[in-house]
């Protein structure tokens, strides 16, 4: 696979991720409002963290979800900051190889 396949595939991974993570706000909130068991905040985070943080912020944001969960927020904050870390270090390694 070459350069320009794997960003793309990168790319793709990190978009399906961020639907996901959008999604599950949502289904999130749905069950909330119907009583119904719930999606684990460690599964909304874990998520964000893997690549889907712009959906989860996106999702939180829309569907007025966690809003006010200030302990969640500081995890998402904190989950954000390491997906951003873990991108950019990635990011050096494939550009100082190149």
């Amino acid at each position: 696979m070459d350069m320009a396949q794997s960003i793309f595939l990168a790319w793709i991974v990190a978009l399906g991720l961020n639907v996901l993570s959008f999604v599950q706000f949502g289904w999130d909130k749905r069950r909330a409002e119907l009583g119904l068991r719930r999606t684990p905040e460690g599964s909304l985070l874990m998520t964000g963290m893997l690549g889907g943080c712009v959906g989860a912020y996106l999702g939180r944001s829309h569907f007025r979800h966690k809003t006010r969960k200030q302990p969640f927020g500081n995890r998402l904050f904190g989950a954000t900051i390491l997906n951003v870390t873990g991108v950019s270090a990635i990011a050096t390694r494939i550009v100082t190889a190149a």
